[in-house]
């Protein structure tokens, strides 16, 4: 088919605009006929008939495809062209390699198992690759787990430039505790190293004793940023590919943070975003309640119960607000 639309472009080269109009009304005379011969009888187009026919006609305006004599409506020819271009993004997209993917080795710290298969509180599944897969441990077994572990990751935004700002955040996942390391224009190994090295200092001032990191295969992790979290005890643990539930109170804290600030904030430059960024990490760990965590604080206690009916009946409560109202704090009057 190929071969005789190149002749046919060929043929129309050496006829004059008089011969070619001829043509063109034959042609539309003889579709007014096959339209009549069918009588409402839908046709069928072949695969290569539509690729053709959608590379020919999708530049066109809408009303010129409806002033032409097609068998098929305009909208249609469209939707052949969407096709294509769909199935040419899915076939890039297809991986290359068929089958499943391999197996992401996990440290068995994470699901110890607490007793055999059969006997109580043990595992209910096999090893998989060094771990036990739907493990059921006790709920003190499940607190020393999550203790000892850290998620991060990258997150991106757009500034009122155009410039893209990069921006790298820790979350604790035991007591929700975020910790903001920094955003940059441009996430080189030396700035990823540095973030890394200020966090072992931020850690060992706090106290946190965490064992295990979660993070995507970004490439803008470099090895030098597991080599600083290797020297203090820390070990990388990678998620899988396009795994993101593997972090998902790390990947829960960028959509908050993406909801809450981000799309309603117009960032100037990265001395701005680094404002707005730093006010929603003392918002986030000092006042916003989590439920994960029983409606408490990162850094801060429950507040006491209010029990007296006085004090129910007469609430003096005050707004704080933080970056022009964008965040609001509330918090009883003393």
């Amino acid at each position: 088919m190929t071969v005789a639309n190149t002749f046919a472009v060929v043929r129309l080269l050496a006829m004059t605009d008089r011969e070619k109009d001829a043509e063109i009304l034959v042609l539309r005379h003889q579709i007014t006929v096959l339209e009549r011969w069918l009588d409402g009888v839908r046709v069928r187009f072949a695969g290569p008939d539509r690729v053709l026919l959608a590379a020919l006609l999708h530049g066109l305006p809408r009303g010129v495809l409806r002033r032409m004599r097609l068998l098929v409506r305009p909208d249609t020819v469209l939707r052949w062209h969407r096709n294509l271009i769909a199935g040419r993004r899915a076939a890039r997209s297809r991986p290359k390699c068929p089958g499943r993917p391999p197996t992401v080795r996990l440290p068995g710290c994470w699901y110890p198992a607490a007793g055999t298969a059969s006997g109580a509180g043990g595992t209910r599944a096999g090893a998989v690759g060094g771990c036990t897969a739907r493990c059921w441990c006790p709920a003190s077994r499940r607190r020393l787990q999550v203790e000892v572990l850290l998620a991060c990751d990258f997150l991106k935004t757009v500034t009122l430039t155009g410039a893209r700002m990069y921006m790298l955040a820790v979350i604790e996942p035991h007591t929700r505790r975020v910790r903001v390391l920094g955003a940059t224009a441009h996430p080189t190994a030396s700035w990823v190293r540095q973030a890394a090295r200020n966090l072992v200092m931020d850690l060992q001032d706090a106290g946190c004793r965490a064992r295990f990191l979660i993070r995507d295969r970004d490439g803008k992790f470099p090895e030098s940023f597991d080599a600083v979290l290797a020297d203090a005890g820390i070990q990388t643990v990678l998620t899988g590919v396009r795994m993101p539930r593997m972090n998902a109170v790390m990947e829960r804290w960028v959509r908050t943070c993406r909801r809450e600030l981000l799309d309603r904030t117009f960032v100037w430059n990265q001395r701005h975003l680094l404002h707005a960024l730093r006010e929603f990490e003392t918002f986030y760990n000092q006042h916003r309640p989590h439920q994960g965590i029983a409606n408490a604080r990162p850094l801060k206690p429950l507040p006491s119960a209010i029990i007296e009916p006085n004090q129910i009946a007469h609430l003096n409560i005050r707004r704080r607000q933080r970056l022009g109202g964008i965040i609001n704090e509330y918090e009883h009057a003393a």
